[in-house]
């Protein structure tokens, strides 16, 4: 005996609505799909590009490919400027996001297991830090660093990036959850001192975490742009995104139109975004009680 399929007409009313519920869901994520994929997309085309398809082909759709020239034009004009460039937001922002990595790990495990005077001030101290726009610290910056002679120098850029409320209030919130008291305790019992337990205990345990905070990091310092507009004069000190912001100022009145390559730099300039990413992914999948059984 088989039973019978109900008809839509015969279906409760709640499957209905279920399914409509489902449907609006879908058209939602597929909408939030094409508005994220679209620019990214619309820069890969463009890049492929020359002057002419640019103005006169379809935007989001190629031409005549192009984009090994563009690369290559990239890279050679003004004897490689751009790889100066690349270089410098790799040193800014890769070394900044590793001291800023260690130090809001080390700041987070002190806020969240050791009890001293004034850790709530502390905390709130932290927590209104972050609060408070980046561009507003800019101007202070940069009066504090003439006084102290280092503007048009790399330690302008480094030093800012070392410090971050948001990541030192991060690393306390995944100490809270990922490191056990007893675990730390245990070790003290042992004989271990604060800085091995730092180092061997914590530290492993907090690598998802650690890895979340370089990540967010490194991304801020390479994306930021009124810090080294302010603090660096020569164009030799300049990052990828105030470089690419002179050339698309300057690309109407320089003799060679730059627009193709603005658009081929921006599009090589997601790339070492996209490779910290995969190559960060191990940190994720390995969970927040790595190391917890050695």
């Amino acid at each position: 005996m088989t039973a019978s399929r109900q008809t839509p007409e015969e279906l409760p009313v709640g499957v209905h609505q279920s399914r409509a519920c489902r449907g609006m869901v879908l058209l939602g994520l597929g909408l939030l799909v094409i508005y994220s994929i679209a620019p990214v997309w619309w820069l890969i085309v463009s890049a492929t590009k020359d002057q002419h398809g640019l103005l006169y082909s379809n935007g989001m759709w190629f031409e005549d490919f192009r984009l090994f020239d563009n690369i290559d034009t990239v890279l050679t004009y003004r004897d490689g400027i751009f790889l100066t460039w690349l270089r410098n937001s790799l040193l800014y922002a890769g070394v900044g996001a590793a001291v800023c990595t260690l130090i809001s790990l080390a700041a987070g495990y002190s806020l969240s297991r050791f009890r001293f005077p004034g850790r709530g001030i502390a905390l709130g101290a932290v927590i209104g830090s972050f609060l408070i726009p980046y561009a507003m610290l800019t101007l202070p910056l940069y009066l504090v660093f003439s006084e102290m002679g280092l503007v048009d120098t790399p330690w302008a850029i480094l030093i800012p990036s070392f410090i971050s409320p948001f990541s030192v209030y991060l690393a306390k919130v995944y100490t809270d959850g990922a490191v056990p008291e007893e675990l730390i305790e245990a070790a003290r019992i042992d004989g271990a001192g604060e800085l091995r337990i730092f180092f061997q205990i914590v530290v492993r345990l907090m690598s998802t975490g650690g890895a979340t905070v370089f990540l967010l990091s490194f991304v801020q310092n390479w994306n930021q742009f009124f810090l080294p507009l302010t603090m660096l004069r020569g164009d030799e000190k300049w990052t990828l995104s105030l470089g690419l912001y002179y050339w698309n100022a300057q690309r109407t009145t320089n003799e060679v139109d730059l627009t193709a390559l603005v658009l081929t730099g921006a599009l090589l300039s997601v790339i070492p975004l996209a490779i910290f990413m995969i190559a960060l992914q191990r940190f994720w999948r390995t969970g927040l009680t790595l190391g917890s059984l050695k």
